[in-house]
């Protein structure tokens, strides 16, 4: 905004185009839709050959409308798959609260609490378990989070199933 350049306008240009062009698709948001955030969380352990770091994503829906979405490959490597996927639960608890705290700026309120689906047993027990075993310590930070706002049922944490995922589509 300060000095633009050519390069700037040709990239603002070729952006309003892609806009322009394409005005017919978009995500679809119900008007009658309930106030009620629902989440999937999931990774993938050990994904890059060279580094064997994870991927995690997740999808943040508003009622049945896709409203945050994110995967990224993660700079750390995990020691279990179960490590990665409470990882990814974890972050995709991050987003749960961001958009609980911007929902509350703009002053809507929830009846119920998020639902939080992950596939992992081994996952869900971690966050639901205040003993700490020595193959989890090194989690120790992560849980504390997960963990604190799951008893203070700002969540509930469930796992995926058939009927979660045709629901979606």
């Amino acid at each position: 905004m300060v000095a633009p350049t050519i390069t700037h306008y040709n990239v603002i240009s070729r952006v309003l185009r892609y806009i322009k062009s394409s005005l017919s698709q978009g995500l679809f948001y119900p008007s009658a839709s309930t106030i009620h955030i629902k989440g999937f969380s999931d990774s993938d352990w050990a994904t890059s050959p060279d580094t064997r770091s994870f991927v995690s994503g997740y999808c943040m829906f508003l009622d049945n409308a896709l409203v945050s979405w994110k995967s990224k490959k993660q700079n750390t490597v995990s020691r279990s798959s179960s490590e990665a996927e409470y990882r990814a639960l974890v972050i995709a608890y991050c987003e749960v609260q961001w958009l609980t705290y911007l929902l509350r700026d703009f002053k809507v309120l929830f009846k119920e609490a998020t639902l939080l689906y992950c596939d992992n047993n081994s996952a869900r027990y971690i966050a639901a378990n205040h003993v700490f075993h020595e193959r989890t310590k090194h989690m120790e930070i992560d849980c504390h989070v997960a963990r604190e706002s799951l008893i203070s049922k700002l969540y509930h944490l469930l796992p995926i199933t058939t009927t979660n995922q045709t629901d979606n589509k």
